[in-house]
């Protein structure tokens, strides 16, 4: 199920033979890094540590993976993840920023501009485009608008927020945690 490789060259060559695409040289895998059949790793994309890619996925230009784990059937563009987890089917990128502690569900899609850090966010959901989530716990089906900001620090301490399922945030919603916006809620924009 996955190519796996003892030393770098002997990772390249696996790599080169069944899903590199262009130019197979400028793709840096890690010995450890374990890649999910049917998977096309584009340039300049690197791995490392117990990154694993499942089937299917395309890893574009620009990622940097370390200690990650990214599901089945997933895209990923300009992508830094560092101790995340992506689901089956998620959409990320471009210019996403995955810190540690962040756990993206299935289908879900993160847009250009984004990062999220020591949060969950649950299935179908859509973070589109220049968000920060910190220290949150997202529901299934939210849609967030554009500028959605997560205040999770009040200068001494950091707060969590919660989000329930099938929320509609409206464009620039700053939720200042720690605050709780229960299921089928929606808010204005500003």
């Amino acid at each position: 199920k996955y190519i796996t490789g003892e030393t770098k060259e002997q990772k390249a060559e696996i790599v080169t033979g069944i899903n590199c695409s262009e130019d197979p040289e400028s793709a840096y895998i890690d010995a450890d890094v374990r890649i999910g059949m049917d998977t096309v790793i584009y340039p300049d994309v690197y791995m490392s540590g117990r990154t694993v890619i499942g089937e299917g996925c395309r890893i574009y230009n620009g990622c940097r993976f370390d200690n990650t784990v990214v599901g089945d059937n997933c895209d990923m563009q300009a992508v830094v993840a560092i101790d995340a987890v992506v689901d089956d089917g998620a959409r990320v990128g471009p210019y996403v920023r995955l810190r540690p502690n962040t756990h993206i569900g299935k289908n879900c899609k993160i847009g250009n501009f984004v990062e999220i850090k020591n949060s969950t966010i649950g299935e179908k959901t859509s973070v589109a485009h220049l968000t920060y989530v910190g220290d949150s716990d997202v529901g299934s089906h939210v849609n967030m608008g554009c500028g959605t900001v997560f205040v999770n620090y009040d200068g001494f301490e950091k707060h969590r927020c919660k989000v329930g399922d099938n929320v509609f945030l409206g464009c620039q919603t700053a939720l200042v945690a720690p605050v709780t916006v229960g299921d089928d809620v929606y808010t204005a924009a500003g």
